[in-house]
């Protein structure tokens, strides 16, 4: 299951960090609310109902609370302002948080798949399901395809990756009751033997998802560069600011959903230092207002004039050879 990019729009939407985190704070609480609801009804209408999947589900619905709790805690931390040790500020902690809620969901899908495994090596030991369990998997698909939908548009509203990854989290409980609803169903149709086999798809849905975002926030925090629209999105931005005759080695890096940028101007060779400094101060200004950048470094060079980054390095003498003569 593939998440949607954030960053479709190259124009950066203009939302401040305190508006993200009043935005992450506002969705979280509202998924905390439901998943309170959802876990408690699931597990004990599960146990009473002898669903080991309605069971799962349950548990699933529980670990979104512990991802909840995390998206808090980051969004908090995220908002810090720069300091001696993170110059950069600490929109990293989102990148961080995103890697922890990627474990946490492969811990809960690996015990999942574990307990499961051990229902299918005794299959007759599978009891038959009561029909309550198929009540509370209907409204439970109900209410976390809302929390989604919700989710995701507050997250795109703000361009938050983790708020993405969390949305999609709801998205995956949604996907996991639907495969529950059919494995009870089964189950009630008289073959019981479907009722664990649904809490192993289930298992191995929250595991693959957990997978996806711990991976991705690994690259993040790599210093994975973003996609190439946008960054030609930047480049554009660069060399359309008047002076500029040219750009190249623009290079990128993610800093949680902002991003770090290094490009080479060229401008003019026979500028004074100060107008290519001026120069240059404008590009990044222009930059920093359409775009979802959190720092610029630019490098002045000569524009159609040769320049010791790109000269070639003469080859030093050869071994064994004479030195030349005075």
């Amino acid at each position: 299951m593939n998440t949607p990019d954030i960053n479709d729009d190259t124009e950066h939407s203009g939302h401040t960090p305190a508006q993200r985190a009043a935005a992450a704070s506002r969705s979280t609480w509202v998924s905390v609310g439901v998943n309170t609801v959802l876990s408690t009804a699931q597990i004990g209408i599960g146990i009473v109902s002898k669903s080991q999947a309605l069971v799962a589900d349950g548990i699933h619905s529980l670990s979104d609370l512990v991802a909840d709790f995390v998206v808090l805690f980051a969004s908090h931390h995220s908002t810090k302002d720069a300091d001696a040790d993170h110059p950069y500020g600490h929109q990293r902690f989102e990148t961080a948080a995103s890697l922890v809620l990627g474990l946490i969901l492969v811990a809960v899908g690996a015990a999942m798949l574990w307990a499961a495994a051990a229902k299918l090596q005794s299959p007759l030991s599978v009891q038959p399901v009561h029909s309550s369990a198929l009540w509370v998997v209907g409204c439970a698909l109900l209410a976390k395809e809302a929390l989604f939908r919700y989710m995701l548009a507050a997250a795109k509203r703000v361009r938050s990756s983790l708020l993405v990854a969390n949305a999609w989290h709801a998205r995956s409980d949604a996907a996991s009751s639907l495969v529950v609803g059919v494995g009870i169903i089964g189950n009630l149709a008289g073959y019981p033997i479907l009722d664990p086999i649904a809490a192993l798809i289930v298992g191995f849905m929250v595991a693959r998802m957990g997978w996806g975002f711990g991976w991705d926030a690994l690259h993040d925090l790599m210093d994975r560069a973003v996609d190439a629209q946008e960054v030609a999105a930047i480049r554009r931005t660069l060399i359309e600011t008047p002076g500029v005759s040219d750009v190249h080695d623009v290079r990128t890096r993610k800093m949680g959903d902002m991003i770090v940028v290094d490009a080479h101007l060229e401008v003019d060779a026979l500028l004074t230092v100060e107008a290519g400094h001026d120069i240059a101060v404008e590009a990044r200004q222009r930059v920093l207002r359409r775009h979802r950048v959190l720092s610029l470094m630019t490098h002045v060079d000569p524009w159609r004039r040769p320049d010791l980054d790109h000269s070639q390095p003469s080859p030093g003498p050869t071994a064994g050879a004479a030195p030349p003569a005075h």
